[in-house]
């Protein structure tokens, strides 16, 4: 193998490479990646299922629960008005990482599925009515199909679902030919978790609200990958999920326009989510409170709240660019040096190089991997109709982050060398 290949030894000029990008030193943030599975040193290849967790939101969390575990917002102690800082802090410091408006445009969810069932289920029943049309694309993840199956089921809409070119690229103009009168919201994946692709959302959306229509991006894949502006892209909706954010689990974001979350009712009833209640009557908070019912995931909104600063801290155009050349390098070696293999997805995707061996299990090339002390997912990968646009049912997918090395990729490749 040359080593040529490397990024960073590239025959380039000095100003048209990336930055270069402390990998050594941010992996020493993250304990995980020290570990050993099976006697061999831990290779990471599964951030797209969830990333791992850097020693400061670990730390934010332990100390949350050591000195200021205490509910929020309803308090007069010092324990309360810590919390609430604490979780009201992180809010803002989230809106302005996703260039939201103001903070109270950020609601906070278990992650990116609830953030778009909270769409469907507010939104979308009192919106959509018997005929009309919710259009999705290919590559959805399940968590952008079913709610909305489930919502056409209930009210007589239907879906219409924009085709892909055989690259895994959108076909544009087939997008912009399904969108009508009738449409009345556009739900994409900013960025597929199977094939990489990035979708062109500001497009999209531009040619949705041209016909009326509301945009919700998926951006579970994306926020991990790419600088993310909410009003830049056009988004009325925005979700993610933090664990693939670095973040930890049970945490997530659901962005909405000032005016859509206003008009929103509420989805769940309870305490925190209401300004009065009598027997015969309920006055209900302001957004975000209004979609907040109940005691929510303090802790891990604090968390999130330090994985924004983590990486921002790390420099994100540098790991972005880390990342591009990781997932380039990848995608070379795997598509040279392994025989019978098949990559999905387009050359420019982000994030993940999910592939196929012709004659063998996808599923028997993860546990092979496996043994050799690298992390990769092997199935459908909740993309379902993804896989089968290309007549599969299963694929192996590496996915990528920042902390991921070459020399990684290397392992990777000289192990499926060896499976059989």
């Amino acid at each position: 193998m040359s080593t040529a290949r490397y990024w960073l030894d590239q025959a380039d000029t000095v100003a048209a490479r990336p930055p270069v990008f402390p990998v050594d030193a941010v992996r020493a943030d993250f304990p995980a990646l020290s570990r050993t599975v099976h006697g061999r040193p831990l290779v990471w290849l599964d951030s797209a299922a969830t990333a791992h967790k850097p020693r400061q939101v670990i730390d934010a969390v332990s100390e949350f629960y050591a000195r200021h575990n205490s509910n929020v917002h309803r308090g007069a102690h010092t324990l309360a008005r810590a919390a609430t800082e604490l979780m009201e802090s992180a809010r803002s410091r989230i809106a302005r990482f996703v260039g939201a408006g103001r903070p109270e445009e950020i609601v906070f969810v278990r992650g990116a599925t609830e953030g778009i069932n909270l769409v469907a289920q507010t939104w979308g029943r009192t919106r959509v009515r018997a005929g009309d049309e919710i259009v999705l694309t290919t590559l959805e993840h399940h968590a952008n199909i079913v709610p909305w199956q489930m919502l056409c089921a209930e009210k007589g809409a239907r879906l219409r679902i924009a085709p892909l070119h055989d690259d895994g690229t959108l076909d544009l103009p087939a997008y912009q030919a399904l969108l009508g009168p009738r449409t009345r919201i556009v739900a994409l994946a900013h960025v597929s978790n199977v094939l990489g692709t990035v979708l062109p959302v500001r497009a999209m959306a531009d040619a949705a609200h041209a016909h009326g229509a509301v945009v919700l991006v998926d951006g579970a894949q994306a926020v991990p990958h790419l600088r993310v502006d909410v009003r830049e892209l056009g988004a009325d909706f925005y979700v993610l999920s933090g664990h693939k954010l670095c973040g930890p689990t049970g945490i997530g974001v659901l962005y909405g326009r000032s005016e859509l979350l206003e008009e929103m009712p509420p989805w769940q009833g309870g305490g925190s989510m209401i300004r009065s209640v009598s027997f015969e009557h309920t006055q209900y908070a302001p957004p975000p409170q209004k979609f907040e019912a109940g005691t929510g995931p303090i802790a891990g909104a604090i968390g999130l709240g330090a994985a924004v600063d983590h990486l921002e801290t790390i420099g994100l155009d540098a790991a972005h660019a880390h990342e591009a050349a990781l997932v380039a390098y990848a995608r070379q070696r795997l598509a040279e040096d392994v025989p019978g293999l098949r990559l999905l997805g387009p050359s420019t995707g982000v994030g993940v190089a999910a592939f196929t061996i012709a004659g063998t299990d996808p599923a028997h090339i993860a546990e092979a991997l496996d043994t050799a002390g690298i992390a990769v997912r092997a199935g459908h990968h909740c993309a379902q109709p993804a896989l089968r646009r290309y007549g599969l049912s299963a694929a192996v997918r590496p996915s990528f982050a920042f902390y991921n090395t070459h020399q990684e990729i290397d392992r990777l490749v000289r192990e499926l060398g060896s499976v059989r």
